[in-house]
């Protein structure tokens, strides 16, 4: 991290929370932050379902909501990244604060609640940014969320499929939030199998066809992990995301770790790389996993991989250590891989899910 990005990341500290994220992708917009293009290399280079990406280290969903900075992300050293949650009408999200430092656990606690511009104007935004010549060419992904208070959440991943899937590269099916009341009942076998099959059918009136992920939740038991695996298989999906934040608040000493919300960062480690590594045992070869939770290092990464992953997204992390992590993993990445005599990432997935089980 540079001197000026240090003395920056103080500043944005020292701002409530919320604050502090507006401010920095208002900086980001600004060209005030580390912009090195995509880190690559042979062994970085990394494809799934069917995504050509310079290296396997992504940006999580939540990071920017409304895809108000993609052609500056794009040019961050990322392999590639999700934007949103999206819904089909605006929504201002629960009620302020909603978000939380917790320095002491190197960690977050939100309940945003799916707070965006809704998928007209993040529509237009994503449109725009297609046609032009100029972003870097990396996977440009959505996160699907369901409003609130609608009458029909499974219909309304559908929707924002629909709407904003020809300007997109990859979906993610987000029923695993735990800041919209009962989204996460979705994960239920029969009603996530209607919602998935909802959602696929939409895909088939797009321009291309679009690589359909689903995003989970770390709370899940063995056996509730073992009927999502054979739903995931049997659906038709692309790839399954491990995992979104956690409802656990165990280890945490933080004068903030009572707050409800989402937890994510260091303290979900350890967890999400388990559920991980059982996602990997039950789906074998059938379907690629992304890991999220709790990476702040190249080392954190390369577990994941490991484990069972074929990428890897972040977000808490860079709270505290700033946006120039995403390309400092991806080279300490190429940095493990050739130490250990992997010629690729692909060849490292797996190789310690036993580790893990």
């Amino acid at each position: 991290m540079t001197l000026f990005e240090q003395v920056g990341m103080a500043l944005l500290r020292s701002l409530d929370p919320e604050k502090s994220h507006h401010f920095a992708l208002s900086a980001l917009r600004a060209g005030l932050a580390p912009l090195p293009g995509p880190i690559t290399s042979a062994r970085l280079k990394t494809k799934i379902a069917g995504l050509e990406m310079p290296n396997p280290v992504g940006l999580a969903a939540g990071f920017d909501k409304n895809a108000e900075a993609i052609p500056q992300l794009a040019r961050a050293g990322f392999g590639f990244i999700e934007l949103g949650a999206v819904t089909p009408r605006p929504q201002p999200g629960n009620p302020k604060p909603r978000l939380f430092r917790l320095s002491e656990d190197h960690a977050v606690i939100n309940r945003f609640g799916f707070n965006n511009d809704g998928m007209e104007v993040i529509g237009n935004r994503l449109a725009r940014c297609r046609q032009s010549t100029h972003r870097a060419k990396i996977p440009v992904g959505l996160n699907l969320g369901a409003n609130k208070d609608s009458e029909d959440r499974a219909g309304d991943f559908a929707k924002v499929l629909t709407h904003c899937g020809n300007a997109i590269d990859f979906a993610t099916v987000n029923v695993s939030s735990p800041n919209t009341e009962r989204l996460r009942d979705l994960q239920g076998p029969e009603a996530l199998e209607a919602l998935l099959r909802g959602v696929l059918e939409a895909r088939t009136d797009l321009d291309h066809k679009v690589p359909v992920f689903l995003k989970i939740a770390p709370d899940l038991e063995a056996s509730e992990l073992a009927e999502l695996a054979e739903v995931a298989r049997k659906s038709g999906i692309d790839a399954v995301i491990a995992t979104n934040t956690t409802l656990s608040r165990e280890g945490l000493k933080s004068a903030h770790k009572d707050e409800m919300g989402g937890l994510s960062g260091r303290p979900l480690f350890e967890k999400s790389t388990r559920v991980l590594a059982q996602l990997s045992r039950d789906l074998g070869d059938d379907m690629p996993l992304i890991g999220v939770g709790g990476i702040a290092s190249a080392l954190d990464a390369y577990t994941k991989i490991r484990a069972g992953a074929s990428v890897v997204q972040l977000y808490s992390a860079m709270v505290y250590q700033g946006l120039s992590l995403a390309p400092r993993i991806a080279r300490g990445l190429d940095d493990l891989l050739k130490q250990d005599g992997f010629d690729t990432v692909a060849e490292a997935v797996g190789t310690k899910r036993s580790d893990w089980l």
